[in-house]
């Protein structure tokens, strides 16, 4: 790659390496250039293409030579991406959640009431239950069989009442 025929994206701060800044480092690590002058030809933290070199090291010839590949720095991403993500415990606490939802509708309890209450008499312990936030956000997941048009009227928009202030007529 010649600098004058450069056609990659620029690395942008906050984005992730693309396999196309992988096969750079490859081809540059190669070429036996230092991590911290592949970070300014890409555009990133130096930091950043040493992690990336430690990712993509694979072993060769019996682990006799250590060797950066693009592909499986890719792989090591794509790996550590899939386990990334929201993880919900909204099955691990289901009778909790059928206990909010019963009470909510039988009784017409709040969900802070549902909270409040498990925890007051001791019917879940602190690791069966999850906060009122956390049931909220549920119920706009639609997780929950409550809707958000299941609350009275000064809970279905959590509206806020606006203040006006009189000022003084000179």
């Amino acid at each position: 790659m010649d600098h004058l025929h450069y056609t990659a994206n620029e690395h942008r701060k906050g984005q992730h390496l693309t396999f196309e800044c992988r096969v750079l480092i490859q081809t540059r690590l190669k070429d036996g250039w230092s991590p911290n002058r592949i970070a300014k030809e890409i555009g990133c933290a130096p930091n950043t293409v040493r992690n990336e070199i430690k990712r993509g090291t694979v072993s060769l010839y019996k682990g006799n030579i250590l060797r950066y590949k693009a592909t499986a720095g890719q792989n090591a991403y794509k790996r550590n991406r899939q386990s990334c993500c929201r993880h919900y415990d909204f099955f691990e606490k289901s009778n909790f959640i059928s206990f909010v939802e019963q009470k909510f509708f039988e009784e017409g309890w709040s969900l802070d009431a549902c909270v409040g209450r498990a925890l007051e008499n001791e019917l879940f312990t602190r690791y069966q239950i999850v906060c009122t936030k956390t049931l909220y956000s549920y119920i706009d997941l639609g997780l929950l069989g409550i809707k958000n048009i299941d609350f009275p009227e000064n809970f279905a928009g959590h509206l806020k009442k606006h203040r006006f202030i009189k000022t003084s007529e000179f």
